[in-house]
């Protein structure tokens, strides 16, 4: 599987390298620490700091985010790994303003384990409080009554952006979380893989599809989904993952949602669009309303093919969150 890199064991150091001077005006590093990325914009005293964070390979997820009304920092890890402690750390100390930190990351051990590490860090040495909230959002990862097993997949952009919304308008670290919580509970999400991707270290594909397969259900670092299966028309996958996501998420005619349709990495827009349309008829089938809709590729998987399907259910609150502003190198919305 062919690859534009130079040295497969320094790619990500050297996309972030890029990346930072690609966008210096959204995007530093801290000191001399390059997998601790922060934004370049000056940001209010006693606002809450907002971290988002995981491995590489899933861009523009997370680095694209950092910018106003979104994330402040972002520690990256190896490709699909948990970023360690210390970038962590040292975002937490450069952008706390007194406010307090909140870290939101997927639900995945290695994540829990490193930033629980951070976070212990901050507080034994600067004495900066912070809060976790791990997204749980693909419904087939775990059932309803083991919600806290879930992973957290591409729903987790909903959830970034409510709680930086949150933090942008001088809400309290208590309040963020509130509603960072409040998110995740109102987001469900399943995903279709059909075709794997391959780590730049090995060159070998991260999981097997036949040439005719799809495999339902597939996690964004390619972990097993509910089954394999001949590849169907795209109406047929969104009826399927519709299915499943509606009959999870407690929801009404009239109510509203915004919708995340989100590439997987080498998906065209062309395919998304054409999901999006089958999704879109769904909803206006059982009388539900599309307040909001984000198609394209927000959190991938190297050039991995499929994609993914993301609800929120909105009230007025997490509407406001929604709709706020935010500007950042990989997202602008006005």
């Amino acid at each position: 599987m062919k690859k534009l890199v130079n040295n497969p064991i320094k790619a990500v150091d050297e996309m972030i390298e890029g990346y930072v001077k690609a966008y210096p005006n959204y995007i530093k590093t801290v000191g001399e620490n390059l997998r601790a990325l922060v934004t370049a914009k000056e940001t209010k005293e006693n606002k809450v700091g907002v971290i988002i964070g995981g491995g590489a390979g899933h861009e523009p997820g997370f680095m694209g985010y950092i910018g106003t009304g979104f994330a402040d920092g972002v520690p990256v890890g190896n490709i699909f790994a948990s970023p360690p402690p210390d970038p962590i750390l040292d975002i937490t100390k450069e952008i706390d303003k007194g406010a307090g930190v909140i870290y939101l990351y997927g639900n995945y051990q290695g994540d829990i384990m490193n930033f629980g590490m951070a976070a212990d860090l901050a507080d034994l040495e600067a004495d900066i409080r912070v809060e976790t909230v791990r997204v749980t959002d693909d419904v087939v990862s775990a059932p309803k009554d083991r919600l806290e097993e879930r992973r957290g997949i591409a729903g987790s952009f909903f959830v970034y952006k409510a709680a930086g919304a949150a933090a942008d308008l001088g809400y309290s670290l208590d309040h963020v979380v509130r509603i960072a919580n409040k998110a995740n509970d109102s987001t469900r999400s399943m995903g279709v893989g059909l075709s794997p991707c391959s780590l730049p270290q090995t060159g070998e594909p991260s999981f097997e599809l036949a040439d005719h397969e799809m495999e339902i259900g597939l996690g964004v670092h390619g972990e097993p989904g509910l089954y394999k299966g001949e590849i169907r028309p795209a109406e047929s996958i969104v009826n399927e993952l519709m299915e499943h996501i509606l009959a999870d998420m407690p929801i009404s005619r009239g109510e509203k949602v915004a919708v995340l349709v989100n590439g997987l990495g080498s998906t065209p827009q062309m395919e998304l669009y054409i999901m999006f349309r089958s999704v879109a008829k769904i909803l206006e089938d059982q009388g539900i309303i599309i307040y909001r809709s984000y198609v394209g590729n927000y959190l991938t998987s190297l050039e991995m093919g499929g994609c993914s399907v993301s609800l929120m259910k909105l009230d007025d609150e997490l509407t406001t969150m929604i709709d706020h502003p935010a500007d950042c190198a990989m997202f602008v919305q006005k």
